[in-house]
């Protein structure tokens, strides 16, 4: 009879031992398998977002869906908001209005997100113009005269002031600085007057005269302010020719704010678009002026102004436009108008390009006020270009009142016919007084 030593009982318990081990990996290994709460796998599916082209628009307030596809994503929203997917990725989604920026994203369960930025512009009407002060809208005659132009087939838009080059606000507006600074007047009644141009299909774009703003600097200055007015290197308000405290800093947020205030509460009211004016800096040397805050070059200052001011205005429901210097294309410098960096922030760039207002010589044109035709094609011809890319159009202002030259009918028909030359169909006209040259213009 065999006996069992020592080192064989140990070989059998150490058998023993593995063979424990082995069998309890595998059944935790089983019952993790079976487990309501697994471990993370990543997906094999990669995360992707396509959008779909959004449907084109006549106006801000038009809603907008927005349509796409998903693969991999666990979760997809627009500016935080979840949007349902379907189960084969697709979704659809009405937006409130046409967007500026609003930010959609895929995240997967591990945390990946992919992310696209979706801004639209409205199909851009053609736009026959003239421009009509607060005053102007408030006396029977010029308003008349002007509705007439409309009842005639002549003009299709009228632009109407909101905030004029004193700093007056032409109606009883409820933005606070507005009425604390005495701006708002109640010259004319806003809402009705949309009605009137509204009910006879026209479009109504208000111009705000930004940054010369002598109600706003002198209220400003006088009540412990002096930063929201553009200085000299002395600490004393410019003097810029238009008035000893005539200019607000550009660069100061509340001034800023002020006139975002006043766009969107335009759009609200029901103005289709806002044209900013003066959204500048003033005329002159630079070492001659302060901008209390000012860190960037003015000319990017002015720029993100505009795009500061582009989302709220859309969101309210209106365009946004900015009129600019004739000489903005070739000297930005000079004004702080740098074309190619507004353009991405405006519907249309709208340059002042009246004849009377260019040197002899300028695009080489020896007498531009008379030759009204040439200095208008070849000044739009460089807008064109520094527009080119950005999505905005070029919509003119041109010359109806006479300086230096005597400017009727056919004057006023040479700058329009120059426009409809360079592929422009649509232009502003501009007469201080809200008079025009109907016959200037072709009906339709």
């Amino acid at each position: 009879m065999l006996k069992r030593g020592p080192r064989s009982g140990r070989v059998r318990v150490l058998v023993a031992a593995v063979v424990a081990i082995v069998v309890a990996a595998v059944l935790v290994g089983f019952l993790r398998s079976g487990s309501d709460d697994p471990e993370p796998v990543a997906s094999s599916r990669p995360l992707t977002l396509e959008l779909a082209a959004l449907d084109k628009v006549n106006s801000y307030r038009d809603r907008v869906t927005l349509r796409g596809t998903v693969t991999g994503a666990q979760t997809l929203t627009v500016d935080g908001k979840p949007i349902e997917i379907g189960a084969d990725g697709a979704f659809v989604h009405e937006l409130a209005h046409v967007p500026a920026g609003a930010v959609v994203m895929a995240t997967d369960k591990a945390g990946n997100s992919v992310v696209r930025v979706v801004s639209a512009s409205v199909e851009q009407p053609r736009i026959k113009a003239v421009h009509v002060t607060a005053h102007a809208w408030s006396h029977d005659g010029l308003r008349e005269a002007v509705l007439d132009l409309a009842r005639q087939g002549r003009i299709n838009t009228v632009q109407l002031d909101i905030k004029d080059e004193d700093g007056v606000v032409g109606y009883v507006s409820q933005v606070p600085y507005a009425r604390e600074s005495g701006a708002a007047s109640p010259i004319y009644d806003a809402p009705a007057a949309l009605k009137t141009l509204h009910d006879m299909g026209l479009r109504v774009v208000g111009r705000i005269v930004a940054f010369r703003d002598p109600t706003l600097a002198q209220w400003a200055w006088h009540t412990g302010r002096p930063h929201w007015v553009a200085q000299s290197p002395g600490g004393q308000p410019y003097s810029s020719g238009y008035g000893a405290i005539a200019f607000t800093n550009f660069a100061e947020p509340e001034v800023r704010r002020y006139n975002i205030d006043l766009a969107t509460e335009a759009a609200r009211l029901g103005f289709d678009e806002v044209m900013y004016d003066y959204v500048r800096r003033p005329d002159g040397p630079l070492s001659q002026m302060s901008f209390a805050g000012l860190k960037v070059d003015p000319s990017v200052s002015i720029a993100e102004f505009l795009r500061e001011s582009r989302g709220p205005v859309r969101d309210a429901g209106a365009g946004q436009s900015a009129a600019v210097f004739g000489i903005a294309s070739t000297r930005p410098d000079q004004i702080a108008q740098d074309i190619p960096l507004i353009a991405p922030h405006v519907d249309y760039v709208a340059p002042m390009l009246y004849p009377s207002h260019w040197n002899s010589g300028e695009y080489g044109v020896a007498n531009p006020n008379g030759q009204p035709y040439d200095i208008t094609f070849r000044s739009l011809a460089d807008f064109h270009r520094q527009v080119a890319g950005t999505g905005a159009k070029v919509i003119p202002w041109l010359q109806d009142f006479s300086l230096g030259v005597n400017y009727g009918d056919a004057e006023v028909r040479a700058q329009i016919d120059a426009a409809r030359d360079q592929g422009i169909d649509s232009f502003f006209l501009w007469n201080a007084a809200s008079r025009y040259h109907g016959g200037a213009i072709d009906p339709s």
